[in-house]
Order: C-alpha cells, then sequence, then structure tokens
C-alpha cells in the first residue's frame, strides 16, 4: 500500500469542482436530490454539517449505507474549489493545538465559521489507517455558502457503497478498490 504524509487532503476532483460526501435521511437525501441542493426544511442550515471528501472515511461514518441512524443515504456533492478555498481559509482546527491556550482557542474558534478535524483515514474493512483525512464543518455562515453558492451538482452514490461492501464482504478486494473514486492529493 502506498504511504501518504500524515496530514494530507486527497480528493475526487475536476478542473472546476472538487467532490464531497455526507449522509442523510431519506427527506433530507430525497429533498437534496430533487431541488440540486438542500432546502430548509429538512435540511438545517443553523446546524452543523460535516463535509468529507474522503469515500472510505464517509463509509466507516454511515456504515457503508446500512446504518439505520438517519445516515443512510450516501450523496456525492461536487462543490466549487472556490468554496473548498473559503472554507479553508476561514476555518480553525476543532481541538486547541499543542500548546495553545483554551482562551486563545476559543477566540478563534468563536470568529471561524468552519471547522478542520483530522481523523484516520480507513481502508477496505474500514480500519484505521496511519494518515489522516480531512473532514469539515461547516457553521450557520458556511453553510449557507455551500447551500447557496458552492454546490454544483449532487449525486447519490448510495448503490455504489453498497457494491463495494459486497465485495469487500466477498473477499473480492481488487475489485472492490478499482469500484472506488478516484481520490489524489488535492492542493488548494
Amino acid at each position: 500500500m502506498q504511504a501518504f504524509p500524515q496530514k494530507q487532503i486527497r480528493a475526487h476532483y475536476d478542473a472546476r469542482t472538487l467532490r464531497v460526501y455526507q449522509a442523510y435521511s431519506d427527506a433530507i437525501a430525497d429533498s437534496a436530490l430533487a431541488h440540486g441542493t438542500f432546502v430548509s426544511p429538512p435540511f438545517k442550515l443553523e446546524r452543523m454539517t460535516w463535509i468529507k471528501p474522503s469515500f472510505l472515511w464517509m463509509m466507516y461514518r454511515a456504515g457503508w449505507g446500512l446504518k439505520d441512524s438517519g445516515q443512510k443515504r450516501i450523496l456525492a456533492l461536487d462543490i466549487s474549489h472556490e468554496g473548498f478555498a473559503w472554507a479553508l481559509a476561514n476555518s480553525c482546527p476543532s481541538h486547541p493545538e499543542p500548546g495553545q491556550g483554551k482562551e486563545e482557542w476559543e477566540r478563534i474558534k468563536n470568529a471561524s465559521p468552519v471547522r478542520i478535524q483530522w481523523d484516520p483515514e480507513r481502508n477496505l474493512h474500514l480500519e484505521p489507517l496511519p494518515h489522516r483525512a480531512i473532514q469539515i464543518g461547516l457553521g450557520p455562515e458556511a453553510s449557507r455558502r455551500y447551500v447557496e453558492q458552492w454546490i454544483q451538482g449532487i449525486t447519490e452514490v448510495t448503490d455504489l457503497a453498497h457494491d463495494i461492501h459486497a465485495l469487500v464482504q466477498a473477499g473480492e478486494l481488487e475489485e472492490a478498490r478499482r469500484r472506488l473514486p478516484e481520490e489524489r492529493e488535492y492542493i488548494p
């Protein structure tokens, strides 16, 4: 397996957009697919929403879309590079950096509409890997931009998730890997 830096943004992207993933209930997924973006209700703009460029991290979080926890529908959202750059430029870590005082971090956090969190990337068995995958938490201001400006397209990938999961369960790992979305280093 290829070695990656501890923290590296890896994503499926083209010249216009970068793909992120989210998992939702039927009501939110159906509404988003019908409108080409999230609408309120059922989507709640005032809540933090987490976007993930890593397909396998999303599979870990949503249990391949098989959890009965309101996360059974997996959506692939193609967002503008400008929106992704704005999110990164207006972010702070979700936890204080080593040596950073709690008050300083609270001040920065309260002024930042976006949170960044690095969690262990996952393999096909959803086991943790030594390198990290980025998650980006969008607060209300960022969520509004996401919904109104950044989203360029939405595709449901629940069936793909189920197909890859079935291949993993059958021990057909090479075919499962072949079906994964191509994710490569992304430099904002």
